[in-house]
């Protein structure tokens, strides 16, 4: 029943659910008497405030068909929110999780308290092939007045946009190679995912009141001085100083570290993505009579 009511919902997470679902039935097939536990990346963000969670939409589609921003990447965001915790002390903390997929988390004292993806994983960030946030108005011109089907909408915004859309690939890797070398697409890709990515870290601050703590995981997050430096940037108004040395540096005799300027307002890390201790943490909970 559970299995039938997630493929119910393959729509919202194209990209992920059927690769999930998939494993659940390999698993299932392999182990017929082993007990199956699911983890949600939405569940981070369950206890997120109504004005968080809230889209101003007509009543009738809110309750009607459940239209709320759930967020996604929960997983992830309660690792590195509680690893920067237990290093810093910190309770203000911003969590980026950049990789292929990219969201922001604001988490106070350990709850999340704002999100950049919403009801699908397309809100928020430019990600590698999302389009990230887009005017809806924009979408619906395509149409109602280009005639772009639904189908050719979903398949455009997960599948052909982002960096894939601004730069023909989806490799940030690629992209900073190319914007290094000139190349005017990855230039633009570059800036737009930055300008994005500044101003989402700033509105979680907002979120919070202040920051204590802004955190890098994921792929891109961990991987990229680049987007590192390029973020703190911008956002030295709020306390950010990343160190040159640190950031581009080795990891001095540990996974996860600092990068931050020492002194600096706000401390700045990178923490290795671990969402199989989560996933364990959640298990052992649940077999444990925890809600998980």
């Amino acid at each position: 029943a559970v299995a039938g009511r997630l493929r119910a919902l393959t729509a919202l997470a194209p990209l992920h659910q059927p690769a999930a679902l998939d494993a659940l039935d390999a698993v299932r097939a392999a182990l017929p008497g082993v007990d199956q536990i699911a983890c949600f990346d939405t569940a981070f963000h369950s206890r997120l405030p109504a004005a968080a969670v809230t889209y101003a939409l007509p009543a009738r589609w809110r309750e009607r068909y459940g239209i709320r921003r759930y967020g996604f990447h929960g997983l992830s965001h309660a690792h590195a929110s509680r690893r920067a915790a237990r290093l810093t002390g910190a309770r203000r903390i911003v969590t980026c999780h950049l990789g292929s997929g990219a969201s922001l988390a604001a988490v106070l004292d350990g709850v999340g308290v704002d999100t950049t993806m919403g009801f699908t994983p397309l809100e928020g960030l430019v990600m590698g092939t999302r389009s990230g946030s887009v005017d809806p108005g924009a979408l619906l011109w395509l149409q109602t007045e280009a005639g772009v089907s639904a189908a050719e909408l979903t398949d455009g915004l997960f599948r052909s946009a982002g960096l894939l859309g601004l730069a023909g690939t989806a490799d940030l890797r690629a992209v900073e190679a190319g914007a290094a070398g000139g190349d005017p697409a990855c230039v633009l890709a570059l800036d737009v995912y930055l300008h994005r990515l500044r101003a989402q870290i700033a509105a979680m601050t907002a979120a919070l009141g202040g920051l204590d703590a802004l955190v890098f995981t994921g792929g891109v997050g961990e991987g990229s001085a680049t987007v590192r430096a390029g973020a703190a940037a911008g956002l030295g108004y709020l306390g950010v100083a990343v160190d040159p040395a640190r950031n581009t540096g080795p990891a001095d005799g540990t996974v996860d570290r600092e990068i931050g300027v020492p002194g600096a307002v706000v401390r700045t890390l990178v923490v290795t993505a671990r969402e199989d201790l989560e996933i364990a943490r959640g298990v052992r909970s649940v077999l444990a009579g925890g809600a998980g």
